[in-house]
């Protein structure tokens, strides 16, 4: 049977086997005459004789992909193919296109497989790009092939390290809003212009209390804070790579807070510009909410609370409140808590507070053990019940003298503020199930509605029970923001507080205990202190290690010890070098860099990634990303990826890139001008009785129902992916129907923002079109041309210049569903009107060089057999002629008593009169030959006929 069918097909028709050959042939083509090659103004890379040097710039980005064994499934290629459609478009147009690509390749997932099998990760990742770049040009993506880049590279991180090297000997100037070099802030210690912590001059300090003062101005410095601990993967995390459950987001390990000596970046001194400049960026209005409320810069004020241990300092952003703080709360890991603890408990001390222990300091030590049980997710749970214990001391609520009892509880954490708070039950939800629960007084300090009947009142009122004379305050009916001031100007004139801003940003964590990432061009001398390496010894490149594994731990155990992989290269760690004053022992930093480093930068290093003398030219950075006008933040001109990079890539690039633009190097101060957030592929998946997911691709429908080998299955939709058995690729999609027809179906299924099914059956629509397209051109028995070169009529002229315009209109917003459906209904006319001999050229070409950003190589094949040499790829796109735009007739809708009772259609220019008598003809018999009272006429939308 199929031998059969096969030799029914003519020799000439477009099968996935012909469109295979055609792909392959162009893709073949396009790669030896370098066709999507992008000149540079300056360097290796420039080219004075292509055809779009010194024409305007536009440069397009991708998020670049995690090369995984796994390789790409149809819903990875989705925004690729969608900038590979709008930069294909831009190029006919008369655009310098750069569109490059690369591959993030540091990170866990190689370096866990190395562990489980000894084989290098530098390996895997390398036989994992090998395949993402194979199925990448299986689907004709117009990539600049001299500008591929991958995060391992050593010349690559040789860029990433000189970057950190640059933050490190930098210093953020809160005066002039920038960073500064080192070597600046220094200069104002050693004349006298900043004065040094404890008050002494600059050169009675030694050598080693020098550096370290400077030390803790860096942008880059080492701190023993509160970190992610998670020893099933052996290796610190940062905030965001933890669940909402408190787990490792890779692994699901059990996620604990540790103190240990990280090196971190100080972000938090970029907050207010990272807000600020967020209103210069065309990026999706919830991306950017998403960065103001990772950011979350609150204005308020602190204030200190004296106790015989010396002050309480809280943060809150409502001052007005303070005659309501009833009593404190600090996290128990807070410095002051030891100091507070007395001996016994006070006289009178209520039971409820002291959790059963005989001792205050028997309560605090079993709660903290508690406390570093739980993540800090499940500590900040507002469902949880409330606990805590007395640490046995008060503070004065310096308002109105008031003695008011301090808890140490686990809802209060202490990385976040000043790891203590002034606690107001009547206007906070968590403060008051607190104080209910420990049985403390409420006093509400703003007057709620007459209607109110819950518990806590966090809404605006006037301020209440706010009044001590004879401090001199009194804020009882001011509005919250009147008494805010008011309390502001009495703590600052009184000592007791100032006001304040604070953020929810907390500086970047940047090391990790793994072997799979970028090392650290930092050295330790024997004082401990760390030692920058100059730059000509860098790259300083990964040793081989004999074992990639974090040291045996157990994963639930909160204090095992991290250990870094390369701390086993002793040889490599330990190194004498001459760094400027003769040879000296040094130790190398054994931790490596997080994967967040590459990708906070390489939008900068496509420019000029064959550039040994700079990160990049100065030259190319301002061609390709310098503002375009006065205000402009410069940047990439398009950025397209997923929207869970919303806060975290986006931060850290747009810190990295605002240094380097304080410290002279860019001139753009912002690294994406634009954003696109393109939507998901989602499949359906099937579960049997068990709930064991089936193999998609075996599932058959019958009335409705879904069957797998003839056992009924249950259907559910969701994220494609291996674990649901509902993975397609691309490879399966271009070996059936061609790399033409999967571009073409992907970018017709809907928006490109937005997320949508896959269904496999579907392709074939888009199959079909190609098909039809192609029969337009070759007679699939001869495989001649069969284009004429007669004339179109009218109809059919006015439609293709219709197309035309609302093309252009389409791939200039990334609308290319609606750019297809427009293209079908122009292949179809033509189609319609084909004579024997063949549709007009005038239609065809067109036709052809708009599908050519979409279906790019059987584009390149039609326009071959239509007479033309080489390649489209600068062909000129068409433009409309507005003389086919204008409209000939008018249809109106006539409604006679407020209904449609009839339609007309009258020449575009016809008058009033005209319309009026045309309308009043098609209706005659709704009106009962009775004059009408009134006959309203909208040109060019309606006539409304009053009877």
């Amino acid at each position: 049977m199929s031998e059969t069918v096969e030799a029914d097909i003519p020799p000439f028709r477009y099968t996935a086997e012909m469109a295979g050959q055609i792909e392959a042939r162009w893709q073949d083509y396009w790669e030896k005459h370098g066709t999507f090659r992008a000149p540079n103004p300056t360097g290796p890379l420039s080219d004075p004789d292509h055809p779009r040097a010194g024409a305007p710039k536009l440069y397009v980005m991708d998020m670049f992909p995690y090369p995984s064994g796994e390789g790409l499934h149809v819903g990875h290629p989705l925004g690729y193919i969608g900038t590979d459609c709008y930069t294909r478009y831009f190029r006919m147009v008369g655009r310098n296109v750069l569109h490059p690509m690369g591959f993030d390749a540091f990170g866990l997932p190689a370096e866990q497989y190395a562990v489980q099998t000894g084989q290098h990760p530098r390996k895997t990742t390398e036989q994992n790009i090998a395949r993402y770049r194979a199925q990448l040009r299986r689907l004709g993506l117009a990539y600049d092939d001299r500008r591929w880049l991958a995060t391992t590279d050593p010349e690559f991180y040789r860029w990433t390290q000189w970057i950190f090297l640059k933050i490190f000997n930098s210093w953020y100037d809160p005066k002039a809003r920038k960073a500064r070099p080192i070597e600046e802030l220094i200069g104002e210690f050693e004349r006298g212009e900043r004065p040094t912590p404890d008050g002494r001059p600059w050169s009675e300090l030694s050598e080693v209390e020098r550096r370290r003062i400077v030390d803790d101005h860096r942008l880059a410095y080492i701190s023993e804070a509160p970190v992610n601990w998670c020893p099933g993967l052996g290796t610190v995390l940062a905030n965001e790579e933890v669940t909402a459950e408190g787990r490792s987001e890779r692994g699901n390990f059990p996620v604990f807070k540790r103190n240990l000596k990280q090196w971190m970046l100080r972000i938090t001194a970029y907050a207010d510009r990272l807000l600020e400049d967020l209103d210069t960026l065309d990026w999706p209005e919830k991306v950017k909410a998403m960065q103001r409320n990772w950011i979350g810069r609150s204005v308020g004020a602190h204030i200190d609370f004296p106790t015989d241990a010396g002050p309480i300092r809280v943060f809150t952003t409502r001052p007005d409140t303070v005659f309501g703080a009833t009593y404190m709360v600090l996290a128990p890991e807070h410095d002051l808590v030891d100091r507070l603890v007395p001996d016994a408990w006070p006289e009178g001390t209520n039971p409820a507070w002291t959790g059963g222990h005989a001792t205050p300091r028997e309560a605090v030590d079993a709660y903290r053990k508690f406390a570093a049980s739980k993540t800090d997710v499940e500590r900040e749970a507002d469902a949880r019940e409330k606990t805590g214990v007395f640490v046995g001391a008060y503070a004065r609520n310096p308002v109105n003298g008031a003695r008011i009892p301090v808890f140490i509880a686990d809802y209060v954490l202490a990385g976040y503020g000043t790891g203590a708070i002034m606690a107001v039950p009547a206007q906070d939800e968590r403060d008051w199930e607190f104080a209910e629960a420990f049985d403390l007084p409420i006093i509400r300090t703003v007057q709620p509605p007459a209607d109110f009947e819950g518990k806590a009142y966090t809404g605006e009122g006037p301020a209440i029970n706010s009044s001590n004379p004879e401090v001199g305050l009194s804020l009882d009916g001011l509005g919250v923001a009147e008494a805010k001031e008011r309390v502001i100007e009495w703590l600052e004139a009184t000592g007791h507080g100032q006001r304040a801003v604070t953020y929810r940003l907390r500086d970047w964590l940047f090391s990790r205990q793994r072997y799979w990432g970028e090392p650290f061009p930092i050295v330790y001398d024997e004082h401990g202190l760390p030692v920058a390496l100059p730059e000509e010894m860098l790259p300083v490149e990964l040793p081989d290690v004999a074992d990639f594994s974090p040291k045996t731990f157990d994963p639930n155990d909160a204090q095992s010890e991290p250990e870094a992989p390369l701390a086993r290269a002793t040889d490599w760690v330990e190194v004498t070098l001459d760094l400027g004053d003769g040879p000296k022992r040094y130790r190398r930093e054994t931790n490596v860099m997080p994967q967040w480093a590459g990708s906070s930068w390489y939008e900068l290093r496509y420019l000029d990634p064959r550039n040994s003398e700079a990160m990049v030219d100065p030259t190319n950075e301002r061609y390709w990303m310098g503002p375009q006008f006065d205000g402009d933040c410069g940047g990439v001109d398009l950025y397209v990826g997923g929207v869970e990079h919303a806060v975290l890539h986006l931060l850290y690039a747009r810190f990295w890139h605002k240094v380097l633009y304080d410290l002279g190097y860019l001139s753009s101060h912002e690294p994406f001008r634009r954003l696109f957030n393109q939507g998901y592929i989602q499949a359906y998946a099937y579960t049997d009785s068990r709930g064991v997911y089936v193999p998609a691709a075996e599932v058959v429908e019958r009335d409705g129902r879904y069957f797998y080998r003839d056992i009924e299955v249950k259907r559910e939709y969701g994220k494609m992916g291996k674990s649901l058995r509902n993975v397609v690729t691309p490879d399966e999609m271009c070996a059936t129907y061609g790399a033409d027809t999967f571009r073409v179906y992907e970018m017709s299924m809907g928006p490109l923002d937005v997320s949508r099914p896959w269904e496999t059956r579907a392709v074939v629509g888009a199959y079909r079109f190609l098909q039809r397209v192609w029969r337009l051109v070759v007679d699939e028995q001869t495989g001649q041309t069969r284009v004429v070169d007669t004339p179109a009529d009218d109809e059919t002229r006015r439609l293709l210049h219709r197309v035309i315009a609302g093309v252009r209109e389409d791939m200039e917003s990334l609308r290319f569903n609606t750019a297809v459906a427009k293209l079908i209904e122009l292949t179809n006319r033509a189609t319609a009107v084909a004579s024997r001999d063949g549709a007009p050229r005038e239609v065809v070409e067109p036709l052809v060089l708009m599908l050519a950003p979409i279906a790019p190589h059987i584009a390149e094949e039609l326009w071959q057999r239509l007479g033309h040499e080489g390649s489209l790829a600068y062909a000129d796109f068409p433009e409309a002629d507005p003389a086919w735009l204008v409209a000939e007739t008018v249809t109106y809708p006539i409604q006679v008593g407020g209904k449609v009772r009839a339609r007309i259609e009258v020449a575009a220019d016809a008058s009033e009169d005209e319309v009026r008598a045309a309308a009043l003809a098609a209706v005659a018999e709704h009106t009962g030959g009775a004059e009408p009272r009134k006959v309203i006429v909208v040109p060019g939308r309606m006539v409304s006929v009053v009877i």
